[in-house]
């Protein structure tokens, strides 16, 4: 039996979500275009008769400024240290810059077996993949790197054997039945702030926190979920909401349709709109709304 815990590490927006999910088959992790959607390390767990993977989805490398920026940085880059096995996982749409070599490099010199995914290769030209193979190799990145594309499944399943492959061998480290780590209540506030990265444009989704305040199924069999939605600015606040509560309703509806595919059960959503000025900049109110340094 081969077991082992699988870092995936990489800038933000490179695919790690995706790719993730697509492995483990089921959704453990939102996904949107915007950087950062990952801000916990998250557990996706894929089980087979003769394997584990116990995949460790964590927060995109990102430059940001604020304090919750730095600490999803932190958050990462402490995932990589106590697993079996990386894999970093390179947005080969958007070339090799010398920061991706610099990346890359940091966490192959942590002397743990890595593997390279470089991703999104259906939206790009097929010869620029050789060549940046090439590049990698020139500059000393001897890992293996698979060109892949979560999307269509190109070359997923190449990938996944090479996972296994590389891990060690052991038991069952997490039961069959468990895919992620995270609660169902975690993940309904996640589903509303993936909705919202989706919808909204430019900075106001970063400035979001969701905040569960009613997690409850009632005895007609329907979940009752009450939530705010924390921003942290006034104006933001205003589109938000939009004109006669148009945009709020839109997006609550979106975010309903998918808890309910995920619970598996109808939904009574109640959303709310709050304002917390520079939250993400204030260390207390950062851990008071799920991202407490302990546990990333």
């Amino acid at each position: 039996m081969k077991s082992g815990y699988v870092a995936v590490i990489g800038k933000a927006n490179a695919g790690k979500s995706t790719l993730i999910n697509v492995l483990v088959g089921e959704k453990v992790a939102i996904v949107s275009p915007k950087p950062q959607t990952t801000r916990n390390a998250i557990l996706g767990v894929l089980t087979r008769e003769d394997y584990q993977l116990v995949f460790v989805d964590t927060p995109g490398i990102y430059k940001g400024k604020t304090y919750l920026a730095d600490l999803m940085t932190k958050t990462a880059e402490n995932a990589a240290r106590d697993v079996d096995l990386i894999l970093y996982v390179h947005d080969g749409h958007g070339g090799i810059h010398e920061s991706d070599l610099e990346l890359i490099k940091k966490y192959s010199a942590l002397k743990i077996p890595m593997i390279m995914a470089y991703t999104k290769i259906d939206i790009m030209p097929r010869e620029n993949i050789p060549l940046d193979v090439k590049k990698l190799y020139e500059e000393g990145v001897s890992c293996d790197v698979f060109p892949v594309s979560a999307r269509k499944g190109i070359n997923v399943k190449k990938l996944l054997n090479a996972l296994v492959e590389r891990v060690p061998e052991g038991e069952k480290m997490i039961d069959d039945d468990i895919v992620s780590d995270k609660s169902e209540k975690f993940m309904i506030s996640e589903i509303m702030r993936e909705k919202i990265l989706l919808k909204y444009d430019k900075e106001i989704p970063h400035g979001i926190a969701i905040i569960i305040n009613t997690f409850e199924l009632q005895e007609n069999g329907v979940y009752d979920i009450n939530l705010d939605i924390v921003c942290e600015k006034a104006n933001h606040k205003s589109i938000l909401i939009g004109k006669q509560g148009k945009a709020i309703k839109e997006v609550s509806s979106f975010a309903r349709q998918d808890m309910e595919k995920f619970l598996g059960k109808k939904v009574f959503l109640t959303t709310y709109v709050k304002v917390k000025e520079d939250w993400r900049d204030k260390p207390n109110l950062v851990k008071n709304y799920g991202y407490d340094p302990k546990n990333n």
